[in-house]
């Protein structure tokens, strides 16, 4: 949930990810900041090579999260949401689900007390479908080769 406010505080996002806006906004922000505006060597060049790199990270992060991204991706999400889950983890707010099709999924805001339940709950993709899947923000982070 930090990174999702962080990067909306940087790009000036109230609530919904309105993704002409969006762009737009990146791309005054990478033109402000671009590392070649400024001398080599000078201060304020290693500062914008630094705030073009999170410009760019955050960009992407909010475009991944935005409601029409989700919206195309929604069937895809679907048919993943069916398969067994095999691997999952759990940093901060963060559950990190990796499911038998290869793909794996962020959800942000799950607190401890509801990861705790996950894990122990003896069908994963059930609880997951009940308590998670559809009450979290989450984000398509990598598609893997699964070999069998």
């Amino acid at each position: 949930m930090k990174r999702i406010n962080e990067y909306k505080k940087l790009f000036n996002v109230e609530n919904n990810i309105d993704l002409k806006e969006l762009k737009s906004t990146y791309r005054n922000l990478v033109k402000e900041w671009h590392p070649d505006k400024f001398q080599a060597g000078d201060e304020k060049a290693i500062e914008a090579e630094l705030k073009s790199r999170q410009i760019i990270d955050g960009y992407h992060f909010l475009v991944s999260i935005a409601p029409e991204t989700k919206a195309a991706n929604l069937e895809e999400f679907n048919e993943t949401a069916t398969t067994p889950i095999i691997d999952w983890q759990h940093k901060g707010l963060v559950l990190e689900i990796t499911f038998l099709d290869g793909n794996t999924y962020e959800f942000f805001g799950v607190d401890k007390s509801l990861f705790i339940k996950f894990s122990q709950s003896d069908k994963l993709t059930r609880f997951a479908k009940r308590n998670i899947f559809n009450s979290f923000t989450y984000r398509k982070i990598k598609k893997q080769q699964v070999e069998a």
